[in-house]
């Protein structure tokens, strides 16, 4: 039997894991440790829930999925690793921007007032 390296094979989330990783700041460790984890470990986030969770401009990371199940009624700028169609559709709709890991790292690299999402 032999050792198989695990994790993400996808090139550009290895790189995204290994850029979160080098920044040394508790945010991004954690959300780096969660995309490197098991794809049936990711976060899968419908809207109600982000909606119940958050408040007004909020910024916060999911490292995994969002899904379209219910709505959002306030203003959020949410970074994920992916999304669903119609919850990109109602996130816009709620005036809400949408961006990526990479892009949030990029804005703040310090991870200063940005929530992690479970």
């Amino acid at each position: 039997m032999s050792h198989r390296i695990t994790g993400p094979s996808n090139y550009y989330q290895r790189k995204l894991i290994r850029d979160l990783w080098k920044t040394k700041r508790r945010i991004w460790k954690q959300v780096s440790k969660k995309i490197s984890g098991p794809r049936r470990n990711r976060i899968e986030a419908n809207l109600y829930r982000i909606n119940k969770k958050t408040k007004e401009n909020d910024t916060i990371v999911i490292p995994g999925k969002i899904l379209a199940l219910g709505d959002l009624d306030h203003k959020l700028t949410i970074a994920c690793l992916d999304y669903s169609t119609s919850a990109k559709d109602k996130i816009e709709k709620s005036g809400s921007k949408l961006i990526s890991i990479e892009e949030l790292l990029e804005q703040n690299p310090d991870g200063k007032n940005v929530k992690l999402f479970y």
